[in-house]
């Protein structure tokens, strides 16, 4: 666990934050380079990046300290200290996607194509954003039914199960799956819906080996009955995509 990657004079460079940029980075250095060569509203496309990345943030905070509300409530500085870790993803794409919904319904673009174009590249930029998770020790895992199936992270005493590089494999999976079927025919809109039910799925799924959320009703975490909305919403969009096609 290094959460600080080096230091310059007052000026503290933190290994969450430089994955997490670099993601972000990489993600929509990508994005708009297809948009540009596919001639796909290259401009539109760029002001979408900028919203992602506000709402994108904002929303992943939010849920952050809503669900943590306990320590910010005694700490309100670390509020606003995102560069210290501490952003929940799921929360962050459901305001991301309303928030690109009203762009797009605002500039007439075609809703489920330009979604089809994105999510391939949020799941990209979200692969490399959680090897910061790594680093920085947070979104640890329970502790390994074997050590070697686990990682000792510095000032720990067991071997937990390292649930961010889990998580960034199985997204970086997700990326080339969702490329893949974005080379063969297929509904508009059908890409999106296959984001949601293979993100909903596997985030469910990699819940009960992390070892940092409380769990709630029925054993499950804040995330994990979020992911069940995610992945039964994927599958019902699918669903209807495949009747209207017919």
């Amino acid at each position: 666990m290094h959460p600080i990657l080096f230091k310059i004079g007052p000026v503290v460079i933190r290994s969450y934050g430089v994955f997490v940029a670099v993601g972000f980075f990489t993600a929509f250095s990508l994005l708009y380079g297809e948009a540009k060569r596919k001639n796909f509203y290259p401009q539109k496309i760029l002001d979408l990046e900028l919203i992602i990345l506000v709402f994108g943030i904002l929303g992943a905070r939010a849920l952050h300290v809503l669900v943590n509300l306990d320590f910010y409530s005694k700490n309100i500085p670390e509020i606003f200290l995102i560069w210290h870790g501490g952003l929940a993803f799921i929360g962050g794409l459901i305001l991301a996607i309303l928030a690109c919904v009203v762009f797009v319904v605002k500039n007439a673009l075609p809703f489920r194509r330009t979604a089809d174009f994105v999510v391939p590249y949020m799941a990209l930029g979200h692969a490399i954003g959680r090897i910061g998770c790594f680093f920085n020790g947070c979104c640890f895992g329970k502790p390994a039914a074997q050590p070697f199936l686990g990682v000792l992270f510095p000032g720990d005493t067991v071997y937990r199960y390292p649930t961010q590089l889990y998580a960034s494999f199985a997204l970086l999976c997700i990326f080339v799956i969702l490329k893949s079927a974005g080379k063969r025919s297929h509904v508009p809109g059908a890409i999106f819906g296959l984001y949601l039910l293979l993100y909903g799925g596997v985030r469910f799924l990699l819940d009960f080996a992390r070892g940092d959320n409380p769990v709630h009703a029925l054993g499950l975490t804040v995330s994990q009955i979020i992911c069940v909305f995610i992945f039964v919403s994927g599958g019902l969009f699918l669903l209807f995509l495949k009747n209207k096609s017919c």
